[in-house]
């Protein structure tokens, strides 16, 4: 998960770029100027920052030149607008700006242009230097052994809670769950309620394994991302919860 600052003028944008990244499992926080861009960068570090060039106070190619100018310019930040020359974006580019995206911005230009911002600022952090380890370093006595993603109680899918089995409803075969064989389906219901509890238990299932990526959801599920999230939403799928339970 990484820490993201978006910077734009547009609620619109900022709402927009913020649902998309989340549900991408990162941190965002946002700014709608350049003053309050300085006041978060200030009081914080961040791994990426999305900047839009043409605001009211001070434009966004400006900001970059102070954070450049300061030795504050430690992260890539991706450049925003949709009236921007190409004068403009090499300029941003020959300050320090990482890329720039052209408005509207696509979601799959943008989540390609954080994943290589984030795996540049990854290259450009120094490396921790491993602690040397102890012969007699062992784990404590007790120790809790790392925790396994159980299924998704069946009550979020209208049925019964695990243990109370619900009349005309069949567990999954043991054979043909493995470790998720406590999940039972509710046969007493019409058809397409059968089918959405299903799936909903499903996406939500794979969201906890994926610990929240969208990304890995969609290629695990084999479904293109803007169908993912039009489906997840028809379904009533909590985003924000399931990533926190798979935190």
């Amino acid at each position: 998960m990484a820490n993201i600052l978006v910077v734009d003028d547009e609620l619109g944008i900022r709402d927009l770029l913020s649902e998309i990244l989340n549900d991408e499992g990162h941190a965002v926080e946002l700014a709608e100027n350049a003053a309050q861009a300085r006041n978060a960068r200030a009081n914080g570090a961040y791994d990426l920052v999305l900047l839009d060039i043409w605001m009211p106070d001070t434009d966004g190619v400006t900001l970059l030149k102070e954070w450049a100018a300061s030795g504050t310019l430690t992260m890539p930040v991706i450049m925003m607008s949709g009236h921007a020359t190409i004068d403009t974006a090499v300029e941003a580019t020959r300050i320090g700006a990482h890329a720039f995206l052209e408005k509207p911005i696509t979601l799959q230009k943008l989540l390609k242009a954080v994943e290589q911002g984030l795996q540049r600022g990854t290259l450009k952090a120094p490396a921790p230097v491993p602690a040397p380890l102890r012969p007699s370093a062992s784990p404590p006595a007790g120790a809790p052994a790392a925790a396994v993603v159980d299924a998704v109680p069946a009550a979020s899918m209208g049925g019964s809670p695990v243990g109370e089995p619900a009349a005309n409803s069949v567990p999954m075969r043991p054979e043909a769950a493995g470790p998720r064989q406590h999940q039972l389906f509710d046969l007493d219901r019409p058809l397409r309620e059968a089918r959405d509890g299903f799936e909903k238990a499903y996406f939500e299932f794979h969201l906890q394994q994926e610990g929240g990526s969208m990304t890995r959801v969609a290629e695990k599920t084999g479904l293109e991302r803007t169908h993912l999230y039009r489906k997840l939403r028809q379904l009533g799928v909590d985003l924000i919860r399931n990533k926190r339970n798979a935190a």
